[in-house]
């Protein structure tokens, strides 16, 4: 006789039990869709679970009527589950469904995103149009993601970068290239913790070629939370991240018409590197790869590693025989003997 079993304390869960006529044939289809729109997950045949809460509970008791209504026979159980299925592995198959439900939105929210960048003229009309149903989409998966998952925090990031590309005037040419680089000066740069590759290029061209005194902020995979006026990079929906078969280091170095040759042969090593496509074949990425591990296993702390990846890529840039480039300043603001003059030659 097996042991008593300790009372269990694990969440409780509800659940729909329901068994359906092979008549009329449109009710299986019914229900199955409904289940499938509250985020019920199967656990069995004809055996539905949602999470402890009232809103499921709603939920499942009309999906139960509408089976009854049809000639079937349902029921909706609070329980336990003691055995056999565990409150973690439950947790871990909502996320897994609700991830695979967002996957392909996520990918057309990117492909909008990219659009919306584009100069004046362009697609970014068509793309407009096409967030209103994504943006509906995004609210139905979202009412089921009762876990918090990973690629909805990525969505939502996505989201607020596109709200952000819509509600400030473009500061790109019609080339595609950013308008003025002095838009960029004084701004935090946000990105992912734990830089790598891509990253500490970026970081180091932000530094050398846009703003020497340039602050970095380290946030967690999804993005965290955004800031006004704060610049973000290598990340889902960031201001610059990857484009195309670009990687972040070539997509800032194209946005800003940077023609370097210098720069040109670094973005294709940190291509190689980061992308791992063999585009450009580079037969010293593999040392710089090497280079750039050492780095990551001595510095832990990210901004440290930012910082200490500084003189690496000065010593790289150098190599290719690139010159030391003075990043555009702010225009000073004039004195104020300076301002008085300027208005006694108007009121001349």
């Amino acid at each position: 006789m097996p042991a008593a079993r300790a009372p269990s304390r694990g969440p409780f869960w509800y659940v729909l039990i329901h068994q359906l006529p092979s008549r009329p044939l449109y009710l299986r289809a019914q229900v199955r869709r409904r289940l499938v729109k509250v985020g019920a997950l199967v656990i069995k045949n004809s055996v539905y679970v949602l999470p402890d809460r009232e809103e499921c509970l709603e939920d499942l008791q009309w999906i139960a009527q509408e089976a009854v209504a049809g000639g079937g026979e349902a029921c909706v159980c609070r329980l336990e589950f003691v055995d056999g299925l565990s409150p973690d592995a439950l947790v871990a198959r909502f996320r897994a469904d609700v991830s695979a439900r967002y996957e392909p939105l996520k990918s057309a929210l990117d492909r909008v995103l990219r659009q919306l960048r584009k100069p004046r003229g362009s697609s970014s009309g068509r793309a407009a149009s096409r967030l209103v149903r994504l943006r509906r989409q995004v609210q139905e998966i979202a009412r089921t993601d009762f876990f918090g998952s990973a690629a909805g925090r990525e969505v939502s990031v996505i989201m607020t970068a596109i709200e952000r590309v819509r509600a400030r005037p473009s500061t790109r040419r019609d080339t595609g290239t950013v308008a003025s680089r002095h838009e960029l000066i004084g701004r935090v740069w946000v990105t992912r913790g734990d830089p790598h590759i891509d990253r500490l290029a970026t970081a180091w061209l932000v530094r050398r070629f846009i703003d020497p005194a340039a602050r970095f902020r380290f946030v967690d995979a999804s993005g965290g939370a955004a800031r006004a006026g704060d610049l973000s990079f290598d990340m889902t929906g960031a201001d610059f991240t990857h484009e195309g078969d670009r990687c972040t280091f070539e997509t800032v170095v194209a946005r800003l018409g940077l023609r370097n040759p210098a720069l040109r042969q670094i973005g294709e090593i940190v291509h190689d590197i980061d992308l791992k496509d063999g585009k450009f074949g580079r037969p010293d990425a593999q040392g710089i790869h090497q280079l750039i591990q050492g780095l990551v296993g001595a510095h832990r702390d990210s901004a440290a590693r930012i910082t200490a990846g500084l003189p690496v890529f000065d010593a790289l840039y150098a190599s290719f025989g690139g010159r030391a480039h003075a990043p555009p300043r702010q225009p000073r603001r004039a004195s104020g003997r300076a301002r008085a003059k300027a208005r006694r030659a108007r009121k001349a």
